[in-house]
């Protein structure tokens, strides 16, 4: 059986919740082995920083100085990779406007759209999801809280409890 197409899945790291943070860091799961990962270098301005969002992420303002990129070079690369496609997010509601913040900052029109994961995933998808993504974790053994790693997680995931729940459903009807 072939392995359904996965769906395109964005994280995104910032410098804290609050008001006032900013992505530094954005992630892609656009194949199971292809993705983009970049960091942001913060744009004049953006000053907030969080330190415990450091300890989550263990980006540095240091590291994002040093090897981020520029926000209209993160925000064209990611019009190219994603140009009218769209694009999910499993904390839509912050991520999206990190990315609303970074395509306004660089001043570039963002030509993709965020949508919430939960728009594509099944009730049964729902149910064994936090046990899936755990083992799938422990099976990638892959760090946390970098973003492309953490698109990665939510795209194998996504694609593990899919195939679970359509093998349950094939075997119910044939039952």
């Amino acid at each position: 059986m072939n392995r359904p197409a996965p769906p395109f899945i964005i994280d995104i790291e910032a410098s804290g919740l609050g008001t006032g943070s900013y992505p530094i860091e954005v992630g892609l799961a656009l194949q199971p082995d292809r993705r983009f990962c970049s960091l942001i270098k913060p744009a004049p301005g953006w000053v907030h920083w969080d330190e415990h969002a450091e300890t989550v992420h263990g980006i540095s303002r240091e590291t994002l100085n040093r090897s981020g990129r520029p926000v209209a070079e993160v925000a064209h690369e990611l019009n190219n990779l994603l140009e009218d496609k769209v694009v999910f997010s499993d904390a839509w509601g912050i991520d999206n406007p990190w990315v609303t913040e970074l395509f306004a900052r660089a001043g570039v029109p963002q030509r993709f759209t965020i949508s919430t994961l939960e728009m594509i995933l099944s009730e049964a998808q729902v149910e064994i999801w936090r046990d899936t993504r755990d083992k799938i974790i422990n099976e990638l053994d892959l760090r946390r809280h970098r973003a492309s790693n953490d698109a990665h997680i939510l795209q194998e995931t996504y694609l593990k409890t899919l195939a679970m729940t359509t093998e349950e459903s094939v075997e119910s009807q044939s039952g």
